[in-house]
């Protein structure tokens, strides 16, 4: 696997080793070992999916300690603009975010660590969404930034999104204190 470096500090793309033959391809998605030689030293606890229609725009999400969560964030089906923020106050690009499409054709991963809120669109009908959390969720620790904030100005790629009314009322990173 090839790990590449985003602009902002600790988040990663993972591009997986694609073997290729008459019969289709075949890559590892997860392997503990190698994670770890990579400098992804984490034990993943919970495995979650979901299915969006195209124009679905779902985060921006994350959690506070003690229950924050660190994310292996792959398309099993369709595409997807992913997105991350970093919350971490002492980070350098605290405040500014990174999105990458990430698709059941490129295969590629995005690991987002702790302290960053992630979101994305779903560009193509029935797109399977699949990520591995460190930290088990916990509904009192769950935080929600607003999609749309103008301080953010996140491009989602979508013209009409589709939200959840619990994203719609995500608070505006002005006035979010971070506890990261």
């Amino acid at each position: 696997m090839e790990i590449i470096k985003t602009p902002l500090q600790d988040l990663l793309i993972i591009k997986p080793i694609i073997f290729k033959d008459e019969r289709g391809d075949f890559y590892e998605v997860y392997h503990e070992d190698k994670f770890a030689l990579t400098g992804i030293n984490l034990k993943f606890v919970q495995d979650n999916q979901s299915v969006s229609k195209k124009g679905v725009v779902r985060g921006l999400h994350f959690q506070k300690p003690p229950f924050a969560q660190a994310k292996l964030v792959r398309v099993v089906q369709g595409a997807a603009m992913d997105v991350a923020v970093d919350l971490r106050k002492s980070s350098p690009t605290f405040g500014k975010h990174y999105f990458l499409v990430l698709s059941s054709d490129n295969h590629l991963q995005l690991f987002i660590p702790e302290g960053f809120a992630h979101g994305f669109a779903a560009l193509e009908d029935n797109t399977v969404l699949s990520y591995k959390c460190s930290n088990y969720y916990h509904k009192d620790s769950e935080g929600t930034l607003s999609f749309d904030d103008p301080d953010l100005n996140i491009h989602w790629q979508t013209e009409n999104p589709i939200v959840s009314a619990k994203d719609r009322q995500g608070l505006l990173f002005k006035n979010f204190v971070s506890p990261f």
